[in-house]
């Protein structure tokens, strides 16, 4: 007899990004644990094998240039995606989850998804990984820097502004499709409970109205499966993640030019071209690096001094951090959003004021000169840090927890998680 019957549903099934791996580590924890679990999502090159990939939707790439017809099509898609919401539906009707978790669904999938899962009868739970619930845009970010314009149901700053991606075209879809979702309450309306990975998000959240009875503080964990520790410290500075401005990129590389440290950038994103121009005009040592899976990772990872996460919008709790520490590596990141609930400057770690390249640099060269023995006791405390408040056991518990408070009617499971 299975602990539990669980739907996971987001818009990859690949680890493109921390909202990724957190719901393909969500959906393996519980599969460990003996539940029985289905996933939805969208087709895509780069997808994870899946017994349910016949199921899932047709891709949908917002950055590819598509024909005129095609582009409106897909716009209507991002809004409300019928094959979305039908696909869904046959799904349900295979497998009849006990609860449903989503992640992201906004843009691919589409809010459509909740109106397949109102008729479901089942909870339905969603981890917040940014703040799309509050900003329609999801970052709180305008491309240059923190922003809360559209605070108070404000709709017009993000299209005057082109949050997204810069476009007029595409910040007026994300308008409407905000305009709509709000009309119908597609979220209020059919969310049971809404995750927050830290405190920072759930109090922005509240901020911007969301009743604080919806919300639950659930942390990240890290899947002690993927990531083993090396304490001995490499010789550069590692950056894992999205190629966006908001990940305080630009900082990074000209910190590294003042430093004189060695920098490793692991990533994809739009912004590669224009930060690859920018280290080559100074004399920064950065080496940029394509996407690579788990494994090579993990590797890069236990292979350098410490991840640096240099952010300029409120990064809201970042899985990359947790991943560092369970490598045995400090981070060094920015004192702003979610990320100082997880590093403690002196214990795993050190903080940086947001955008200031020159406290950045100083912080770099500080860690290079920092003879060997010290940061291995920094990667050591990272690491028992992370065991003891981000394990799989917590973070199970947690969520095994809240979902019978919705009524769920699921078992503990197997046993104790290895590595909690």
């Amino acid at each position: 007899m299975s602990a539990g019957r669980l739907l996971s549903i987001n818009n990859f099934h690949y680890r493109r990004a921390g909202s990724d791996a957190a719901f393909l580590d969500h959906d393996r924890l519980f599969t460990r644990q003996g539940w029985q679990t289905a996933v939805f999502s969208m087709a895509h090159r780069d997808n994870l094998e899946s017994p349910w990939s016949a199921d899932f939707v047709d891709e949908i790439e917002l950055a590819r240039d598509y024909p005129p017809l095609t582009r409106l099509r897909l716009a209507t898609k991002v809004i409300y995606s019928i094959e979305a919401r039908d696909r869904l539906m046959r799904l349900l009707d295979r497998f009849r989850p006990d609860v449903v978790h989503l992640h992201s669904v906004y843009h691919h999938l589409s809010p459509s998804v909740l109106s397949a899962l109102r008729g479901a009868g089942v909870p339905v739970v969603l981890t917040a990984h940014d703040y799309k619930l509050a900003c329609p845009a999801y970052k709180m970010f305008d491309g240059n820097a923190v922003c809360e314009d559209c605070r108070g149901g404000r709709i017009l700053p993000l299209v005057r502004k082109r949050c997204i991606h810069g476009s007029l075209a595409m910040s007026s879809l994300v308008a409407v499709e905000a305009v709509v979702h709000r009309a119908l309450g597609s979220y209020a309306r059919s969310v049971a409970r809404i995750v927050c990975p830290s405190r920072f998000l759930l109090g922005k959240l509240a901020e911007w109205g969301w009743p604080e009875a919806q919300l639950a503080w659930v942390p990240n964990f890290f899947d002690p499966w993927l990531w083993q520790p090396r304490f001995e410290p490499g010789d550069h500075f590692l950056y894992f993640g999205r190629l966006a401005p908001e990940k305080g990129l630009a900082t990074l590389i000209r910190a590294a030019s003042t430093s004189g440290s060695r920098v490793r950038i692991v990533g994809w994103g739009r912004e590669r071209d224009s930060l690859e121009r920018l280290a080559a005009a100074g004399p920064a040592r950065v080496e940029f690096v394509d996407r690579v899976g788990a494994d090579a990772l993990a590797a890069m990872i236990r292979d350098c001094r410490a991840v640096v996460l240099p952010a300029v919008w409120y990064e809201n709790a970042s899985l990359a951090a947790l991943e560092a520490f369970a490598c045995g590596k400090p981070v060094i990141t920015s004192r702003i959003g979610g990320n100082p609930e997880i590093v403690t400057p002196g214990v795993n770690g050190w903080l940086v004021p947001p955008g200031d390249e020159v406290a950045l640099a100083e912080t770099l060269r500080e860690v290079d000169a920092m003879p060997d023995a010290v940061l291995e006791a920094l990667g050591r405390r990272a690491h028992g840090w992370v065991h003891q408040h981000r394990g799989p056991q917590r973070y199970y518990d947690a969520m095994l927890s809240l979902y019978r408070s919705l009524g769920a009617r699921v078992a503990p499971g197997l046993a104790a998680v290895p590595g909690g």
